[in-house]
Protein backbone atom coordinates (compact mmCIF):
# COMPACT_ATOMS: atom_id res chain seq x y z
CA UNK A 1 0.00 0.00 0.00
CA UNK A 2 1.47 3.34 -1.12
CA UNK A 3 1.51 6.07 1.71
CA UNK A 4 0.45 9.43 0.30
CA UNK A 5 2.40 13.00 1.16
CA UNK A 6 2.00 16.68 1.11
CA UNK A 7 4.72 18.70 1.36
CA UNK A 8 4.62 22.16 3.53
CA UNK A 9 6.80 24.57 3.09
CA UNK A 10 7.57 28.22 2.36
CA UNK A 11 10.88 27.65 0.36
CA UNK A 12 10.31 26.03 -2.98
CA UNK A 13 13.64 24.92 -2.68
CA UNK A 14 13.23 22.58 0.16
CA UNK A 15 10.18 21.00 -1.00
CA UNK A 16 11.86 19.97 -3.89
CA UNK A 17 14.47 18.38 -2.12
CA UNK A 18 11.79 16.58 0.08
CA UNK A 19 10.18 14.98 -3.17
CA UNK A 20 12.90 14.13 -4.55
CA UNK A 21 13.98 12.08 -1.50
CA UNK A 22 10.42 10.51 -0.83
CA UNK A 23 10.00 10.04 -4.72
CA UNK A 24 12.96 7.68 -4.86
CA UNK A 25 11.32 5.41 -2.56
CA UNK A 26 8.39 2.64 -4.04
CA UNK A 27 5.95 3.48 -1.32
CA UNK A 28 5.74 7.20 -0.83
CA UNK A 29 3.66 9.29 -3.02
CA UNK A 30 3.72 13.12 -3.00
CA UNK A 31 0.32 14.09 -4.01
CA UNK A 32 1.12 17.63 -3.54
CA UNK A 33 3.03 20.83 -2.11
CA UNK A 34 1.73 23.86 0.08
CA UNK A 35 3.33 26.82 0.77
CA UNK A 36 2.19 28.23 3.31
CA UNK A 37 -0.12 26.45 6.56
CA UNK A 38 -3.26 27.71 4.99
CA UNK A 39 -3.04 26.17 1.82
CA UNK A 40 -1.74 23.04 3.68
CA UNK A 41 -4.84 22.52 5.13
CA UNK A 42 -6.78 23.16 1.81
CA UNK A 43 -4.75 20.85 -0.29
CA UNK A 44 -4.87 18.24 2.67
CA UNK A 45 -8.68 18.31 2.56
CA UNK A 46 -8.90 18.07 -1.54
CA UNK A 47 -6.07 15.49 -1.11
CA UNK A 48 -6.69 13.47 1.56
CA UNK A 49 -3.06 12.55 2.04
CA UNK A 50 -1.91 9.46 4.66
CA UNK A 51 0.53 12.19 6.07
CA UNK A 52 1.41 16.15 6.18
CA UNK A 53 5.11 17.10 6.00
CA UNK A 54 4.44 20.46 7.76
CA UNK A 55 7.41 23.06 7.88
CA UNK A 56 6.19 25.47 11.19
CA UNK A 57 7.17 28.88 9.96
CA UNK A 58 5.48 29.76 7.55
CA UNK A 59 3.78 33.28 6.08
CA UNK A 60 -0.01 34.26 6.84
CA UNK A 61 -1.05 30.64 8.40
CA UNK A 62 2.15 28.59 10.02
CA UNK A 63 2.23 25.24 10.79
CA UNK A 64 1.22 25.61 14.01
CA UNK A 65 -2.01 26.34 13.52
CA UNK A 66 -2.05 24.73 10.13
CA UNK A 67 -2.03 21.24 12.25
CA UNK A 68 -4.80 22.18 14.91
CA UNK A 69 -6.90 22.81 11.66
CA UNK A 70 -5.88 19.32 10.35
CA UNK A 71 -5.95 17.63 13.92
CA UNK A 72 -8.44 14.23 13.68
CA UNK A 73 -8.13 14.46 9.64
CA UNK A 74 -4.85 13.87 8.87
CA UNK A 75 -1.19 12.85 10.72
CA UNK A 76 1.32 15.92 10.68
CA UNK A 77 5.07 14.93 10.77
CA UNK A 78 6.86 18.44 11.75
CA UNK A 79 9.90 19.18 10.35
CA UNK A 80 11.47 22.22 11.35
CA UNK A 81 15.11 23.38 11.78
CA UNK A 82 13.59 24.72 15.25
CA UNK A 83 13.52 22.23 18.44
CA UNK A 84 13.15 25.44 20.52
CA UNK A 85 10.72 23.63 23.70
CA UNK A 86 7.45 26.22 22.82
CA UNK A 87 7.24 24.57 19.16
CA UNK A 88 6.86 20.93 20.39
CA UNK A 89 4.69 21.47 23.14
CA UNK A 90 2.31 23.48 21.13
CA UNK A 91 2.96 20.96 18.15
CA UNK A 92 2.21 17.88 20.10
CA UNK A 93 -1.42 19.87 22.51
CA UNK A 94 -2.76 20.35 18.47
CA UNK A 95 -2.36 16.84 17.53
CA UNK A 96 1.09 15.84 15.46
CA UNK A 97 1.94 12.96 15.46
CA UNK A 98 5.69 13.52 15.05
CA UNK A 99 8.67 16.08 15.10
CA UNK A 100 11.88 15.30 13.12
CA UNK A 101 14.43 18.22 12.90
CA UNK A 102 15.54 19.37 8.89
CA UNK A 103 19.25 18.39 9.93
CA UNK A 104 17.73 14.30 10.24
CA UNK A 105 19.18 12.09 7.57
CA UNK A 106 17.35 11.49 4.37
CA UNK A 107 16.70 7.42 5.80
CA UNK A 108 15.05 8.96 8.89
CA UNK A 109 13.11 11.36 6.97
CA UNK A 110 11.59 8.68 5.11
CA UNK A 111 11.06 6.07 8.64
CA UNK A 112 9.81 9.12 10.43
CA UNK A 113 6.51 9.47 7.37
CA UNK A 114 6.39 5.37 7.33
CA UNK A 115 5.91 5.36 11.05
CA UNK A 116 3.37 7.98 11.67
CA UNK A 117 1.41 6.69 8.85
CA UNK A 118 1.20 3.01 10.10
CA UNK A 119 -0.25 5.28 13.35
CA UNK A 120 3.36 5.31 15.63
CA UNK A 121 3.84 8.41 17.04
CA UNK A 122 7.11 9.52 16.91
CA UNK A 123 9.73 12.37 18.23
CA UNK A 124 13.41 12.89 17.41
CA UNK A 125 16.23 11.88 20.87
CA UNK A 126 17.10 15.12 21.24
CA UNK A 127 13.55 16.35 21.58
CA UNK A 128 12.28 13.76 23.77
CA UNK A 129 15.45 14.70 26.16
CA UNK A 130 14.76 18.07 26.33
CA UNK A 131 10.80 16.99 27.14
CA UNK A 132 11.85 15.21 29.82
CA UNK A 133 14.37 18.23 31.07
CA UNK A 134 11.45 20.48 31.29
CA UNK A 135 9.60 18.05 33.53
CA UNK A 136 11.70 17.83 35.61
CA UNK A 137 12.49 21.55 35.85
CA UNK A 138 8.96 21.73 37.00
CA UNK A 139 7.89 21.68 40.80
CA UNK A 140 5.39 18.41 41.48
CA UNK A 141 1.46 18.87 40.74
CA UNK A 142 -0.39 19.17 43.92
CA UNK A 143 -3.31 17.79 42.56
CA UNK A 144 -4.14 14.70 39.80
CA UNK A 145 -5.96 16.28 36.83
CA UNK A 146 -9.44 15.88 36.91
CA UNK A 147 -9.84 14.03 33.95
CA UNK A 148 -7.09 11.15 34.86
CA UNK A 149 -9.64 10.31 38.03
CA UNK A 150 -11.92 8.93 34.77
CA UNK A 151 -8.77 6.16 34.88
CA UNK A 152 -9.30 2.88 36.13
CA UNK A 153 -6.73 1.93 38.81
CA UNK A 154 -5.06 -0.66 36.19
CA UNK A 155 -5.40 1.85 33.47
CA UNK A 156 -3.30 4.29 35.81
CA UNK A 157 -0.52 1.54 35.71
CA UNK A 158 -0.62 1.20 31.98
CA UNK A 159 -0.72 4.57 31.66
CA UNK A 160 2.56 4.86 34.02
CA UNK A 161 4.23 2.15 31.89
CA UNK A 162 3.80 4.01 28.38
CA UNK A 163 5.30 7.03 30.34
CA UNK A 164 8.41 4.88 30.99
CA UNK A 165 8.66 3.88 27.00
CA UNK A 166 7.81 0.48 27.42
CA UNK A 167 5.75 -1.67 24.42
CA UNK A 168 2.52 -2.96 24.76
CA UNK A 169 4.42 -6.58 24.92
CA UNK A 170 6.47 -5.15 28.01
CA UNK A 171 3.44 -3.81 29.64
CA UNK A 172 2.20 -7.38 29.34
CA UNK A 173 5.26 -8.86 30.87
CA UNK A 174 5.28 -6.45 33.74
CA UNK A 175 1.68 -6.68 34.93
CA UNK A 176 0.66 -10.51 33.98
CA UNK A 177 -1.78 -9.39 30.96
CA UNK A 178 -2.32 -10.36 27.45
CA UNK A 179 -1.05 -8.49 24.65
CA UNK A 180 -4.53 -7.81 23.81
CA UNK A 181 -5.85 -6.79 27.20
CA UNK A 182 -3.01 -4.23 27.02
CA UNK A 183 -3.94 -3.03 23.73
CA UNK A 184 -7.89 -2.21 24.63
CA UNK A 185 -6.52 -0.15 27.71
CA UNK A 186 -4.04 1.77 25.63
CA UNK A 187 -7.32 2.33 23.07
CA UNK A 188 -9.67 3.41 26.32
CA UNK A 189 -6.71 5.30 27.93
CA UNK A 190 -6.66 7.69 24.84
CA UNK A 191 -10.47 7.85 24.36
CA UNK A 192 -11.13 8.74 27.98
CA UNK A 193 -8.31 11.31 28.07
CA UNK A 194 -9.04 12.70 24.80
CA UNK A 195 -5.70 11.94 23.28
CA UNK A 196 -4.51 11.41 19.99
CA UNK A 197 -1.48 8.87 20.61
CA UNK A 198 0.83 7.68 22.83
CA UNK A 199 3.39 10.53 22.82
CA UNK A 200 0.69 13.00 23.86
CA UNK A 201 -0.44 10.17 26.77
CA UNK A 202 3.38 10.31 27.48
CA UNK A 203 3.47 13.92 28.17
CA UNK A 204 0.03 14.44 30.16
CA UNK A 205 1.51 11.60 32.42
CA UNK A 206 4.65 13.83 33.33
CA UNK A 207 2.99 17.20 33.77
CA UNK A 208 0.51 15.82 36.09
CA UNK A 209 2.63 14.09 37.74
CA UNK A 210 1.83 10.50 37.65
CA UNK A 211 5.42 9.70 36.39
CA UNK A 212 8.11 11.68 37.78
CA UNK A 213 10.93 12.58 35.65
CA UNK A 214 14.35 11.59 37.12
CA UNK A 215 13.94 8.37 38.04
CA UNK A 216 15.68 5.61 36.77
CA UNK A 217 12.48 4.34 34.46
CA UNK A 218 12.33 7.83 33.27
CA UNK A 219 16.07 7.96 32.10
CA UNK A 220 16.21 4.72 30.89
CA UNK A 221 13.29 6.09 28.44
CA UNK A 222 15.36 9.04 27.65
CA UNK A 223 17.86 6.49 26.49
CA UNK A 224 15.80 4.45 24.66
CA UNK A 225 14.63 7.52 22.35
CA UNK A 226 18.40 8.77 22.42
CA UNK A 227 19.99 5.82 20.71
CA UNK A 228 18.75 7.35 17.48
CA UNK A 229 15.09 6.28 16.15
CA UNK A 230 11.69 6.11 18.09
CA UNK A 231 11.05 3.97 21.27
CA UNK A 232 9.15 1.77 19.36
CA UNK A 233 12.63 1.12 16.82
CA UNK A 234 14.96 1.46 20.12
CA UNK A 235 12.66 -1.39 21.41
CA UNK A 236 12.69 -3.35 18.59
CA UNK A 237 16.55 -4.03 18.59
CA UNK A 238 15.97 -5.69 21.93
CA UNK A 239 13.09 -8.12 20.81
CA UNK A 240 9.57 -6.65 21.41
CA UNK A 241 7.50 -6.57 17.95
CA UNK A 242 7.07 -2.66 17.99
CA UNK A 243 3.70 -3.56 15.75
CA UNK A 244 1.66 -4.28 18.91
CA UNK A 245 2.39 -0.44 19.72
CA UNK A 246 -0.01 1.28 17.19
CA UNK A 247 -2.27 2.59 19.38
Amino acid sequence: MRIKVLIADDQALVRTGFRKILESEPDLDVVGEAGDGGEAVDAAMRLRPDVVLMDIRMPRVDGLEATQRLAGRTRVLILTTFDLNEYVYEALRYGASGFLLKDAPADQLVTAIRVVAAGEALLAPSITRRLIEEFAHRPPPNTRPGQLRALSPRELDVLRLVARGLSNAEIADELFLGDATVKTHVSRILHKLALRDRVQAVVLAYESGLQQPGSADAEEAGQQFGQGGTATQARARHGPDPSTDLV
